[in-house]
């Protein structure tokens, strides 16, 4: 039999979840490319070491930017690569759901499912990131209650009020997380002269990150680069006060989108939101501070959840057993899929 597989293809990193044994495949979205060439040298983990410390002539490239293919080509590689590494069986090539923004075109849909189905597998379906975030929060999507769902991922931050297994109002913006490891190395050079990686934001991040100050004391983490001005290398020490300081208005953005999905929903189902309250999934919904900003500005509380940067793939996943019944919820757009 096949092992039916879900599709995290995210702008940082790509999931692959199994109907059998859960994750089992976490990697970074990243290629690095023989610039002469174009020869693909590394993909995933590999690829990332490599990032900042090889000559001219290797690349490193992110084919997949807000949540969309830019690349076609490395997408389809990096997608086989990975999937002959976790599917053993090469005769029976297994059914695939995989997720994609609520608000991308047609043309990037078919995209997404033409960079699948090309490297031989059998059913493609496509779910929205917001109702895979809502599935992987332990959520009936399929009922008439209001739920209100935030999923910060790297590219994308997709917001949605779902209801009998249909997005009601949603909004897909580029603020994400991606966008606070770009604030946080415009704040240090605008402030310190330090030109620092993108690692080493994003480091900073998970050490420090916050989008309000924080109550509690949180040790400041060390920065290390090139001062701007000299030339020289150069180390801070970066508290939590400045990050939040750095990540406020970023924060900020996600919140006024939240207002505005709010806003369009119906008194029905935003009663149903205040009461329950809302879910917030993705690795950059982990910044401290979340939650207290939220309650401040929309009055509304985050459920706790375990595990918010897997969500979607698990929400995926869970959407394997549902390919048949959820027509509302997935949509596959092979014309022969179901034959």
């Amino acid at each position: 039999m096949s092992m039916d597989i879900a599709i995290d293809l995210g702008t940082s990193n790509i999931r692959i979840y199994s109907e059998k044994k859960g994750i089992i495949l976490k990697e970074p979205s990243v290629v690095t490319i023989d610039a002469d060439t174009g020869n693909v040298l590394a993909l995933g983990h590999e690829a990332e070491k490599m990032i900042g410390r090889t000559s001219n002539r290797i690349k490193a490239m992110y084919p997949l930017t807000g949540g969309v293919i830019s690349d076609f080509y490395l997408v389809e590689e990096m997608i086989n690569t990975m999937l002959k590494s976790v599917c053993t069986n090469k005769f029976i090539m297994p059914k695939v759901v995989a997720c994609v923004p609520g608000e991308i075109t047609d043309v990037e849909k078919r995209a997404v499912f033409d960079a699948i189905r090309n490297i031989g597998m059998r059913k493609v379906f496509l779910i929205e990131a917001q109702k895979a975030a809502a599935l992987g929060a332990g959520i009936d999507i399929s009922d008439s209650h209001g739920v209100f769902v935030v999923d910060i991922g790297g590219g994308t931050t997709d917001i949605a009020v779902i209801s009998l297994g249909d997005i009601v109002t949603s909004r897909s913006i580029k603020t994400a997380g991606n966008m606070f490891d770009d604030e946080i190395l415009k704040y240090i050079k605008r402030k310190y002269n330090l030109v620092v990686g993108p690692k080493m934001a994003e480091e900073a991040k998970i050490a420090v990150g916050c989008v309000v100050p924080p109550k509690y004391y949180i040790p400041p983490f060390t920065i290390k680069g090139r001062n701007s001005v000299t030339g020289i290398p150069q180390a801070i020490a970066l508290t939590a006060e400045e990050m939040a300081e750095a990540l406020y208005e970023p924060a900020m953005q996600i919140v006024r989108t939240m207002q505005t999905v709010l806003e369009q929903t119906s008194p029905e189902l935003v009663s149903d939101i205040y009461t329950d309250g809302m879910f917030l999934t993705g690795g950059g919904s982990q910044l401290r501070g979340f939650p207290e900003l939220l309650k401040d500005c929309l009055n509304l509380d985050v459920n706790p959840i375990d595990d918010p940067a897997d969500c979607v793939v698990n929400g995926c996943g869970k959407a394997l057993k549902f390919t048949k019944m959820l027509k509302a919820s997935l949509s596959s757009i092979n014309p022969l899929s179901e034959r």
